[in-house]
Formats: C-alpha cells, structure tokens, sequence
C-alpha cells in the first residue's frame, strides 16, 4: 500500500472518529472507591527511609519519607508552563515529594541522634552533607515558601538559615561553600512585586512563523502558549543567586535573571552558571531556550561569558542529534578549575557521514587564554570519567548499531591519543563488564578510584547470567586490560556493592536482600568473608511474606528466549488448579534476538510493591506474570517496528502458554495490563488477538499520528513510515477490539505523547464500535498516579474490572 493511501485512509478514521465522538455516551458519576484491605495495607505501609552516607563513608543520614500524597495536595494551584510545573505558592516544584525527619547515625548504626528543632509538620527537600562532614543542610517547604536550614556536630540541632525563601521554579539545588562555612542558593527576588495578571480580552493574535528551516521535534506538554505565558514564566523563574553564611549574613551575587544550574569549581573558587534568557519558544520546553553561559567569582563578578546559546528548536531528526555549538559544560573533577565542554564535527546530524562527530574542549582558570582541544570522537560523546591529571575514560556511543566505546587517555597530553578498553553491544548484559568504581578526591568529587599504586581500577556491575543477576566486584589491571574477581554475589542473596569503605583492610559497602529479606546495608570484608549488617530495615508489607517467586524461563514460537517473574498467592499449590492471572509487561526494543534473550533480573531480589504495582493482585487470588519479556527485534537492516504487531502477538501467546503448561494459569482468564507504552500494548493486544479476556490500559497512546516526529525507539517520522504509524496505532483499529478493556488516564498527564486526549479520542473509537470499554479519568493527576485517592480508587476500577471479566468471566 502506497503511503497516499495509508494516510487517506488516516484521515477517514479520523474523521470518522470525530462524528462517532459526538454521540451521546453514558457517564457515571462516583465518589472515590476503595479496593480490598489486603491492598490498601500495603498502599499504606510506612515508606522505606532513604540513607545518604557522608564523604568519608563513616557516617550517615536516615531521612524517613512522608505517606501519599493526598488529593487536596495534588489540588492546590499549579502552573503547567514553560515545560516545567510550579507550586506558585511555594514558587518550587509542584508534585514533590518530601521527608519527615532526619536522623545521624554511625554507619555500624551505632550513636544514632535525631534531629532537634525541626520545623513542625516538617517537609524536608534538598538534603546535602557539608564538604567537612560536621554540617548538614536541607530545605524545608512551609506555607510561605520553601526555607534553607542546617544542623551541625555535635549537638545536631536545626536550625533555620535565613528568613530569605527559595525559589526553586527552575534551579533545585544549593551549592555548600568549599568551606563548610556557608551555601550558595537561588532565591525569590524580594522585591519583584505581585504575579502577572492576565487581561480579558487578548491584545493580538498568538503567532509562530516557519521560513523553509526544519524543526521536527517530538510533541512536548505544558509549552507556553501566548504574552501571558512568557511573564509568568520569568516571573516564577527569576531568581537572585546569594551567598549564605552560616552566622547569618548574606550577600546578593549579581543580578536577578532565570538561572536554570549553577555548579562551584572543585577548588571553590568559582561558580558555573547557565542562565536562560528571551526570546522564549512555543514549540520547545524551557531547557531549550536561548542560554549564557558564565564563570563568576566567589563575589558575583563575571569571570569569563563562555557561550551565548540560541534557541534550540531545529535539531536534526534521529536519535543521537544534538544542537550545533557548545554543549553539557561541567568542570573537571580531577583538577581545582578547568571546565570543559561538547561540540559536535558533523552540524549535531546522525544522518551526516562524519570521521569525527564531537570534540571535548577545556578551558583552565584564570579563563583568558584559548580553549584547548582535549580529546575527540567518532562516535557521540556519551561522557567522561576523570581519574587524575594523567589518566581518564571518555564513552562514546552510536543508538543505531547500539555500539558504545570507553577509552583512557591523558588529559594533559596534546596527542589526544586513545586506547580503546572496552567495545561493547550494549544489549549484550551477559558481556558487561560493568562500571569502573569511583571514590571522592581531595576536592570532593567522584573520580576514579586506583589501586596498585595506579596500575589497576576496580570493576562493578550487575553481573547478568542466564541464571540472573548476580553482581560482582573485579580489580581490572590497566597495563593488560585483564580482570581478577574479588567477589560476586552467592545465593540466595542479591548483594550488589556499593563503595569502599576502607580500601586497605578489603571493606566494602553493599545493599543486601532476599526474596523475603529487605534490602539492608552491610560491610563485608572481602579477606575473610565477614559480613556486619548496619541498617535493619524491616519487612515493609508482611502480607507478602509467603508469596511465592520464580524465575521462569520459555521461549517464543520463533526460538527468542523470554523470562516472567511468577508470583503465586501464599499458601497456593498447582494441585488446587490453575488462577486467574494477570500479565504485566512494557515492550523493549533489540536488535539482537540473542540479547533480546538474555535474562534480565534475578530470582533472590525482594518483592518491593509500589503503591500502583500490578503485584498488589496477588493478594485477592491471582498468579501474576510480572516483568514478562516482551522484546521487539529487528536485525540488521530491518526496525524492531516493522513487525511489532507480529512479535507482540508471540510474545503474548508464549508468555500464556508457559503459565498455562506450568498448571499455574487458566488460559480462558488471562488479563493484559501496562502503563504508558505498556498501555499502548495492551490495547494493541486486544486489537490484533482473541489471547486475553480483559485488558488493563493506563496513560498510554493509541494514535500515533498525534506523535507524528517519533516516539519511543521509533526513529522515523510518520511522513517517513506512514504505514508504521498506522499499523502500530490501536485507534486506527478499534473495530477489532472484541475484548473488555479498562483505560486509565490522568487528566494532567505531563509526560511527552500521552496527551488526555490520547485515552478520550480511543474510547470513543471503542464505544463507536460497540466494544466493551470503561473510561476513568483521575482528576490532577500526572503520568504516574501521586495521590491516596487516586491510586486506591484505579486499583479498586483495576479489582472491579479483573472480577467481572477474568475471574468470573462468563
């Protein structure tokens, strides 16, 4: 079918969809439901706290995190502009997440101390340790804004800072002076007046114009749309950078302007600042405006103007494009104050053919000479791993081929010369060597951790086998490129490392867990094996202390291995027959069906449920085909997407067929579920099979036309591969959804392509077609689900939907 006709028969549908919309649809009004106790008690379980351990890994902070969010939260006042989402009362973040109280402790757990003089209702943000390790510092957000506080050793008292409030719109964190002795913050400018107010009546039309030059951007929400936009936008996002003593004096550093990242050099004797600056886009978020990028002094001076960036909104098409000019500047944390930055050879163009597509460059303080060329690439810069002044890793990596290339070389030679360490296929898991560890220098920053007197690094990773994951620690000598393993997580435990604590004595810090044990610290000692637990975190949800976990293994008809997690009620024997069960999955792109094959979890891991989890069905009598593998694949010169529709079918069939041979499941009350690309899954599932008897849709997209410049791995355009989009869209098949199908939306879905309307406009195509169809839309609600009310009452409509059409299914 020529492409003319793929997109005639688009713009039928379409049109079609729009008359069938207007019929008149039932609608049924509820107030917020609840499902089952057993769900609600592990929806409302206390919330694991987060641990921060200091500098010098001997000490650490134990933030305990606040319950749900409540829907009155997600109800206050919210500005959706620019890109971002604004609180306007606290001028933060809106939708944040925050902690209740802070304790220190040891890191064997022992003198632990609370924090005193906490604000009440206390709602702890931004938590960061000083560089002295003496002093911590974190926000606190009240009625009037967001504060700055801090505590200090010995006593560990809080203390508020400044009667200054934050504004953390667009810059969410604060830098500590190198110190100790005070931070570094943006505030809401005091005397900036009130908000913008909007006029009744518009002062002109609201005009974009195109001039031959292409800018094909993938759709983006919460854009600014007109002048009224544009002032508050600045309004919320002007901010006064200050300097904050911790006796209490302040000082302003320059002038008020939208400061979207500032960073100190590792010395503490400069401050990198980007700034947004006019004129504003339409078409792109925030971070794509025009920006000036700075070097100032510790007093607000401008050292150096680095780069004068315009506005980004014609990046070449592709994965692997980026802007032309200057980009990602950061400073070098191997050296008190050089800074460098990316700048693409081939115009920012996959497309282009190029010897060489990025070059690194530096600049050394005091900033006045020439920038130096550092290393280049031929593939896309990926980053670098700085070491000392004589050694570090550059990543280089290229999406189509899924190549990625780390090298070493010496940054203070001019030969720019590399040598390769490791060629990797970055879907092979099975040959990843993993990360090369990092410690913190005498500055403070992460940089490569040496052993052997610099002749060797360490090695880390997820360790991925056929039998899963098992995480290792290697010492990798740099001379031979050769590894020895110093240890590697045994059953039936997954231990994974997390830093050294003292390299000499063989003390590492690991996270530790089981499939019934919680993920708790531990220091273990690589000479003798000793192993001293130092967090004692307990079982979060015992009503899932008895369910059963296995990693099964399978194949689809065409030979691709795939896995699913099982999970079984407790107490549950094949001998008492097969369950209801629902299948939980999220498609991934390969280009490999080896890798496509590979396993890609681990059956000693602990069962952690979120509060939106599809494991929370478990507990009213349903196996649960979690996490089940669900590979796209598209060798050589073919895209993944080109049979989709093919291997989404076989993937379903052979995940069904597994369950069922295993006498686990009953094939005829098989329910399909997914978030987001799930979502779009699932209802491609039910378009395009008879496998499932229900389906379970949440904030997804269905009509790929309304994301016509790509989406997910896909890289074409719809003008490009009008029959792609077409095929892969559910919308454009509705008429062939024969099976029940729940679809569930926030109604202030962010998250770019699964616009509201994406779920309105397919349940309308459905209803038009005399499907069987529910539609619920949670009120200020995002892409992922935030309050109380509303994640009890989608699992009570998910309870109610698999009851009436899988379990009991007629």
């Amino acid at each position: 079918m020529n492409n003319q006709l793929f997109k005639l028969r688009v713009f039928i549908c379409l049109g079609l969809i729009v008359a069938v919309g207007t019929i008149g649809s039932g609608q049924t009004d509820l107030t917020y439901q609840i499902p089952p106790k057993e769900i609600v008690e592990i929806v409302d379980a206390t919330p694991t706290p987060s641990i921060i351990f200091n500098h010098a890994s001997d000490m650490m902070a134990i933030l305990n995190r606040a319950s749900m969010s409540t829907i009155e939260d997600l109800s206050n006042p919210e500005l959706r502009i620019g890109g971002t989402r604004i609180d306007p009362v606290t001028n933060g973040r809106s939708r944040a997440r925050y902690n209740i109280d802070i304790a220190i402790a040891k890191i064997e757990g022992t003198e632990k101390t609370e924090i005193q003089g906490l604000p009440e209702n206390s709602k702890i943000g931004n938590f960061s340790w000083s560089p002295d390790d003496q002093k911590i510092a974190f926000t606190n957000t009240s009625a009037n804004g967001i504060e700055m506080w801090f505590a200090s050793a010995p006593g560990w008292e809080a203390k508020r800072l400044t009667d200054y409030t934050l504004n953390q719109a667009m810059l969410y964190r604060f830098l500590w002076m190198s110190d100790s002795k005070g931070v570094i913050a943006g505030i809401t400018v005091p005397e900036r007046g009130k908000p913008p107010v909007k006029s009744t009546a518009p002062k002109g039309p609201v005009i974009q114009e195109t001039v031959g030059k292409m800018a094909a951007v993938r759709t983006y929400q919460d854009l600014l749309k007109d002048g009224y936009d544009e002032e508050v936008f600045e309004y919320y996002t002007t901010s006064q950078l200050i300097k904050i003593g911790l006796d209490g004096k302040a000082a302003y550093l320059g002038e008020p302007g939208m400061y979207a990242s500032i960073s100190s050099s590792p010395n503490g004797t400069y401050i990198l600042v980007e700034q947004i600056r006019k004129p504003f886009s339409y078409l792109v978020p925030y971070y794509r405006f025009p920006q000036t990028v700075e070097i100032w002094d510790m007093n607000g001076s401008v050292v150096h103007t680095l780069a004068n960036i315009p506005l980004i909104e014609d990046i070449p098409k592709g994965f692997g494009a980026v802007q032309t000019g200057p980009r990602n500047f950061a400073w070098r944390g191997d050296v008190p104050s050089t800074v460098y930055w990316i700048e693409a050879q081939d115009g920012g163009d996959p497309r282009k053919e190029a010897e060489i597509r990025d070059k690194v460059f530096t600049l050394e303080a005091p900033f006045s000479g020439k920038p130096t060329e550092l290393i280049t690439t031929e593939l896309r810069y990926s980053g670098i791993t700085w070491g000392d002044e004589n050694f570090a890793l550059v990543t280089e990596s290229w999406r189509t081929t899924r190549k990625r290339i780390t090298s070493s070389f010496d940054p203070a030679s001019s030969e720019m010369a590399k040598k390769v360490v490791f060629d990797l296929f970055t879907e092979d898991r099975y040959n990843d060597p993993g990360y090369f560890v990092r410690a913190e220098n005498e500055y403070g920053r992460s940089v490569l951790l040496f052993a052997d007197k610099g002749q060797a690094l360490y090695l880390s990773g997820r360790g991925a086998s056929s039998e899963g994951n098992r995480p290792f620690l290697d010492k990798y000598t740099i001379s031979t490129g050769k590894t020895s393993r110093l240890w590697r997580s045994e059953a039936p435990y997954y231990e994974s490392f997390s830093e050294f604590i003292d390299e000499k004595k063989g003390i590492i810090l690991t996270n530790r867990q089981s499939v019934t044990e919680p993920p708790n610290y531990f220091l273990r000692n690589l000479k003798n094996g000793k192993l001293t637990q130092i967090t004692h975190l307990e079982h979060p949800y015992p009503q899932l202390k008895d369910v059963k976990k296995e990693l099964v293994k399978y194949e689809r008809e065409d030979g691709v291995q795939l896995t699913f997690d099982l999970y079984l009620p407790a107490g549950y024997a094949v001998e008492d027959g097969p369950l209801p069960t629902l299948l939980w999955a999220y498609p991934r792109e390969f280009k490999s069906a080896a890798s496509a094959g590979q396993v890609s979890s681990s059956p000693y891991t602990f069962t952690y449920v979120s509060s939106t989890s599809a494991l929370l069905f478990v507990t009213q009598g349903y196996a649960i085909l979690n996490n089940a593998a669900f590979p796209i694949i598209g060798e050589g010169d073919e895209e993944p997407n080109d049979t989709f529709i093919k291997q989404l079918v076989a993937n379903g069939a052979a995940a069904i067929n597994k369950a069922v041979e295993m006498g686990v499941t009953d094939r005829d009350k098989v329910a399909v579920g997914g978030h987001s690309y799930g979502a779009f899954m699932t209802a491609n599932l039910l378009a395009h099979s008879r496998l499932f008897a229900a389906g379970v849709a949440r904030s997804g997209a269905y009509n790929r036309t309304l994301t016509p410049f790509g989406f997910q791995a896909e890289p074409r355009t719809y003008w490009e591969a009008p029959e792609i989009y077409y095929n892969m869209s559910p919308f454009m098949h509705a008429d062939q959804v024969k099976d029940p199908i729940l679809l569930i939306h926030g109604i202030a879905d962010n998250n770019s392509g699964t616009f509201p309307i994406q779920s309105e406009r397919f349940y309308s195509a459905l209803k038009g077609h005399g499907a069987t169809a529910r539609l619920v839309m949670l009120p200020n609600e995002s892409h992922g689900y935030a309050a109380r009310e509303s994640v009890l009452h989608m699992l009570w409509e998910t309870y109610q939907w698999m009851e009436k059409y899988v379990k009991n299914k007629k």
